[in-house]
């Protein structure tokens, strides 16, 4: 079929697009305000795209529009439609659906899904259960909201059975022909082989794979819904759960509400994964659970970690079966890893061999990504400085990337440069939360354009050590001229952030 999305440049009506093109589907789609890594994606992948939403595209004929969450029927205050396309749609009566159901009619039916749902960690969680899956020789479908390095991709389609790959297993010892498109080399993992139930067993085995992001954001402007509830996952990952997105949801119990939705999909043959350290998570489960239950997290779990995030034993019931020793640091990645492992379990990977997998992961685009290093003309011989960038926008996930970084670094000099750009921070709804989330950094910068709030007033605690700029170029030049040898500069921002890591390097290497 045709499909011609609205609002494809989201990390996941991309990843949609991205699928559906691999599937033989034509695929076009429109947006506005593009920026990498999906539009880069896009292109590669030859798929045309049309700037802006004009009601003009309904002259298409398309089998189906597939509408994002980011269109909706609001109207600017002279009254006109702020997206004329899905005016023209409506009134048209042209078919339509949203993102999350296409992909569940048309790729995730028939497939054991693993969704992974939380506030915080879900692509990277998501993109390392990918990776253990496949260094198993699974050859799961994917879709992540970012792209994993280890795949340069952001979604694929995966193995069409796994009765075929069963057969197509490589001698035991022997090396996987499988490498992941990174260049990596799969390793052969015969744990995995003797763990297979047998075929006709009464579980999905039969089935083949897909690894989803799970996001709780609603569906469409037509389906409130959270997008997960779409998935009808075999094992469900609840990875943390804090109060978020305040542009529709009211309260944490609101979002309570919708996990407990995502907790009834879940078949009693199915698994659900937990994070023990979280109370909002207990509290879902106590509404009511008809799966296996494996916690995370805590010392009391199913699945602890003893030692530092960078080399850590995992233990099983309070005995290790496992070691991680990997280039990921902080504690939140630990927790990701332990979540990975434990769903990885349900389907057959043993966690030593999904621990040997982590070994080899390589972590996602804007995951604590290094831009650049720079020596500073006026100290040649010095230590260089490091820019990195970071999807980090809410304060618990501030702290969280600041103390990572906090244990690699050391007493090294942070600079925090960041901005309020998620619907939730742009309300104010969290300001209050910012001098806590940068406790750890030295200096923090901060973007206060297009604000309903004042960010200088937010962020008064931190006395001297943060400032606050009304442009990005603005931004870049207070940074610079902070800037000492040595330093470490964490960009947090998830959007582009009006490429302020290139404007900063090109301050610096000027001098």
């Amino acid at each position: 079929m045709h499909i011609h999305i609205l609002g494809i440049c989201g990390t996941f009506m991309g990843g949609l697009a991205a699928l559906a093109r691999e599937a033989g589907h034509r695929v076009t789609g429109c947006d506005a305000g593009v920026y990498p890594p999906m539009s880069d994606q896009l292109r590669a992948l030859g798929i045309d795209l049309i700037e802006g939403f004009g009601a003009d595209q309904l002259a298409i004929k398309p089998d189906m529009f597939v509408v994002g969450n980011t269109v909706s029927r609001s109207r600017t205050e002279a009254g006109v439609a702020k997206f004329p396309l899905i005016e023209a749609i409506l009134d048209a009566g042209a078919p339509y659906t949203s993102g999350p159901q296409w992909l569940s009619e048309h790729v995730l039916q028939g497939r054991h899904v693993l969704a992974v749902a939380g506030t915080h960690g879900k692509t990277t969680t998501t993109a390392m259960l990918t990776w253990i899956l496949e260094c198993a020789g699974l050859q799961p479908g994917f879709l992540v909201g970012g792209v994993p390095l280890n795949f340069g991709v952001s979604a694929r389609l995966g193995a069409p059975t796994l009765p075929a790959l069963r057969g197509s297993l490589p001698p035991e010892g022997a090396d996987s022909p499988r490498g992941g498109p990174a260049g990596n080399r799969t390793p052969t993992l015969p744990a995995v082989r003797g763990s297979l139930p047998p075929e006709g067993a009464d579980f999905s085995w039969g089935s083949p794979f897909f690894v989803i992001e799970a996001d709780e954001y609603d569906t469409a402007f037509f389906d409130k819904r959270s997008k997960f509830v779409h998935y009808r996952p075999r094992t469900a990952v609840l990875n943390n759960l804090e109060f978020d997105h305040a542009d529709i949801f009211d309260n944490l119990a609101d979002i309570e509400r919708q996990f407990h939705h995502l907790v009834r999909t879940v078949p009693g043959s199915g698994r659900i994964v937990v994070n023990g350290l979280e109370e909002s998570l207990a509290r879902v489960l106590h509404r009511g659970c008809w799966s296996t239950v494996r916690s995370f997290g805590s010392a009391a779990s199913d699945f602890s970690a003893l030692g530092e995030p960078d080399d850590f034993a995992v233990l099983q019931a309070g005995q290790p079966v496992a070691r991680v020793q990997w280039a990921l640091g902080g504690v939140h990645n630990q927790l990701n890893a332990l979540a990975a492992i434990a769903a990885a379990e349900h389907v057959g990977v043993s966690p030593a061999d999904a621990a040997l997998a982590l070994a080899s992961f390589q972590n996602v685009k804007r995951r604590m990504e290094m831009r650049a290093r720079i020596v500073l003309n006026s100290a040649p011989n010095a230590a260089p400085v490091t820019i990195y960038d970071d999807f980090a926008h809410h304060p618990t996930a501030i702290r969280t990337t600041v103390n990572g970084l906090r244990r690699h670094v050391g007493r090294a000099r942070i600079l925090a440069v960041f901005e309020p750009r998620s619907n939730t921070m742009k309300l104010g709804t969290m300001k209050a939360q910012l001098p806590w989330s940068l406790e750890e950094v030295d200096l923090a910068f901060c973007h206060g354009g297009g604000l309903g709030w004042d960010a200088n007033e937010a962020l008064l605690p931190m006395g001297a050590r943060a400032q606050v700029a009304p442009t990005i170029d603005a931004l870049a030049v207070q940074v610079a001229s902070q800037v000492r040898p040595g330093d470490h500069i964490l960009c947090m921002s998830n959007g582009g952030f009006g490429g302020v890591h290139d404007k900063i390097a090109t301050l610096l290497r000027a001098g």
